[in-house]
């Protein structure tokens, strides 16, 4: 476990011994916590599904295990292990069109089937990255709390509740300890999707009508995401229970491109447009989910997780944001 406190890190030495299991490892959290570990002296099998060439991730062992299928390579791969972490995912799309399909085959009916090989084979801690998601969408009047009930308002989101039910119902039977986290976007370098869309448009310098939107968000950057996991991986307080994993630091939409432009270099040019107009043009032409999410607040209280298990962010907003924004301009480049 990591114990900060006064600005000292401190983390008792684990045994040489000690194993974990993740799976999803060469995906865009997977390297990232993987590398981690290692670094911290855990033995690490990294599981993957086989669909493209794994990346070399020194100091890991490649384990090619079907998400749910091969029972009994999975109980091979599973003796002696101490920990698995579920990172294997259908993520989130935007795309236009039925997903439904690939997240209950994936994200429910596989988390379902690596924790019962994971339970039979005695693993002691299951630890499952959810989302923030859960929760439901944007809310500019209150801060989302591990201990709500759920709204989930898509079929993603759906899946990811199916899965954390299933994994509690597994655990309750069969002693498993079981740990939940749940984070809002997660950003870093190698991030696609809708955080790689905005640093294009930071990156343009083009004039957005978006300096009015004084919403707030919550983000994670993917080094602070790998150490809280690796945090609940053995602190003892963290298992059986749902924590949510924030920068601690949440940013509105205007700061985020304005900063991202900063690092890049480029000017930020942000004229004012009230932000129910931005919405309503928005709707019109069929990207209301996308102007939300621009326009709307999403705040997490991740206070639990910095009082219960005395965690703290290794890095702030800024330096990860600067890592993030040096890695999409080296690719662009190539």
């Amino acid at each position: 476990m990591v114990v900060r406190d006064q600005g000292i890190s401190r983390r008792p030495e684990l045994a040489v011994t000690a194993r974990a299991l993740v799976t999803g490892a060469y995906g865009f959290v997977g390297v990232e916590l993987c590398k981690l570990l290692v670094e911290r002296d855990w033995r690490v099998l990294a599981g993957h599904r086989g669909h493209a060439s794994p990346p070399d991730v020194p100091g890991v062992t490649p384990a090619h295990l079907p998400l749910s299928s091969e029972a009994d390579r999975w109980r091979q791969s599973l003796h002696s292990i101490d920990c698995v972490v579920h990172l294997a995912a259908h993520v989130h799309q935007m795309a236009r069109g039925r997903q439904d399909d690939a997240y209950e085959a994936v994200n429910v009916a596989g988390s379902r089937f690596v924790a019962e090989q994971a339970a039979l084979a005695g693993v002691r801690r299951f630890v499952f990255l959810s989302s923030a998601k859960v929760n439901g969408e944007g809310s500019n009047s209150r801060s989302f709390r591990a201990d709500d009930r759920p709204e989930p308002q898509d079929a993603y989101a759906r899946s990811k509740l199916g899965a954390e039910t299933i994994l509690r119902e597994i655990c309750a039977r069969t002693g498993m300890e079981f740990v939940i986290v749940r984070p809002p976007l997660v950003y870093g370098p190698g991030v696609r999707a809708n955080f790689h869309k905005l640093l294009g448009l930071a990156e343009l310098g083009w004039p957005l009508p978006l300096a009015s939107i004084a919403n707030r968000r919550s983000l994670v950057g993917v080094g602070n995401l790998a150490d809280f996991i690796a945090t609940c991986m053995t602190h003892p307080q963290a298992a059986g229970n749902v924590w949510m994993v924030t920068d601690c630091e949440d940013v509105s939409t205007p700061d985020l491109i304005s900063r991202a432009a900063r690092f890049m270099g480029r000017p930020a040019r942000l004229f004012r447009c009230p932000p129910a107009i931005l919405k309503m043009a928005a709707n019109l032409i069929g990207y209301g989910a996308e102007a939300a999410r621009l326009c709307d607040s999403f705040v997490l209280d991740a206070a639990p997780a910095r009082d219960i298990l005395r965690w703290k962010p290794p890095m702030s907003v800024d330096e990860e944001l600067e890592r993030t924004v040096a890695d999409y301009l080296a690719r662009r480049k190539k």
